[in-house]
């Protein structure tokens, strides 16, 4: 079960977002991602860091609570539960009908439905980059794919219908002191405006990806069957 933490940032000044604390793992009927999103409590990111499979980096005070996630994948990587709070607002979704959600105030007195003939959903926290390419399920000769998603945008959980394009372009076994590490390069692509990034996971972590830098790792990452 890989624990750790990530910081987020802004992916064009790199001023500190948050950072988000988290546990996730496979299991039977899919994969859960829990994780608490706290202020930033420590210096920027500076760079890109990679896990060692032991922990790393020294420890740092923990910030104030200002969301958290909370998504469960079934086995062919459909969002099967999604609970998502931020800034006093809440969203619980899930597939349905292509993708179902409500969304409520911090006061809890209104709420609004929604849904969209979309694939999953996606938004800030790391876990969503993640359940993407588990829904996929990309090889490296494929040619790239083409999925809607619906984001949930901070700080209130705003809902948006993006198309994004997916290539898995390398996969590779690096060595490392807990045995092989296979890291995956994807190229993600924004379809409305073309633009380009990429993104490096291993098994159920990300390891670098725009506005996001895994600070610890206190196991390995999972292996998907």
């Amino acid at each position: 079960m890989p624990r750790g933490r990530y910081s987020l940032h802004d992916p064009h000044d790199h001023t500190p977002l948050a950072e988000e604390r988290f546990h996730c793992a496979p299991g039977p009927s899919g994969w859960r991602y829990v994780s608490q999103l706290t202020t930033p409590s420590g210096p920027p990111p500076s760079g890109p860091t990679a896990p060692s499979g032991t922990g790393h980096e020294g420890a740092v005070g923990q910030g104030t609570p200002v969301g958290s996630v909370d998504l469960a994948l079934d086995d062919r990587g459909r969002p099967i539960r999604l609970e998502l709070h931020a800034s006093g607002w809440q969203v619980r979704a899930a597939a349905l009908d292509g993708v179902t959600w409500v969304r409520t105030d911090p006061t809890g007195e209104h709420a609004t439905e929604g849904n969209v003939r979309a694939h999953a959903f996606t938004g800030s926290s790391p876990a969503f980059l993640v359940a993407t390419a588990r829904l996929l399920r990309l090889t490296p000769d494929a040619s790239a794919t083409r999925v809607r998603l619906v984001a949930f945008t901070d700080p209130v959980l705003a809902p948006r219908t993006l198309d994004q394009s997916w290539a898995l372009i390398t996969r590779e076994a690096h060595a490392t002191d807990n045995g092989p590490l296979t890291v995956e390069e994807y190229q993600v692509t924004a379809l409305d405006t073309g633009e380009q990034h990429t993104v490096h996971l291993s098994g159920d972590v990300v390891l670098s990806a725009p506005g996001i830098e895994l600070e610890d790792l206190e196991s390995p990452p999972s292996v998907f069957t």
